[in-house]
């Protein structure tokens, strides 16, 4: 069994299942920039690198306003609406 380890200051914990992985990655991807210093150059690097290993992958875009806030609803909402996975950039 794998544990998942959570940042969050969960008082309670919450039980939690990894999602199961596809064997090949397509469809619509979103990178999440939340606005820390550096996060979009490591996302620029890992849009290169799923170009070059993923050629079916149509990557979109998005940036939080702040790093200090949890998205907004309507940030999350489109994401989820208009993408199959999600990568979120956390860098300094």
């Amino acid at each position: 069994m794998t544990t998942i380890m959570d940042p969050t200051d969960e008082r309670v914990p919450v039980a939690r299942q990894i999602t199961p992985r596809p064997e090949v990655i397509s469809g619509t991807l979103a990178m999440l920039d939340i606005s820390k210093p550096r996060g979009n150059v490591l996302l620029d690097h890992l849009e290169e690198l799923l170009a070059e290993r993923c050629p079916g992958v149509k990557v979109q875009r998005y940036a939080k306003p702040t790093f200090a806030k949890p998205a907004p609803d309507t940030l999350r909402q489109e994401i989820f609406r208009d993408n199959d996975f999600v990568i979120e950039a956390l860098a300094d």
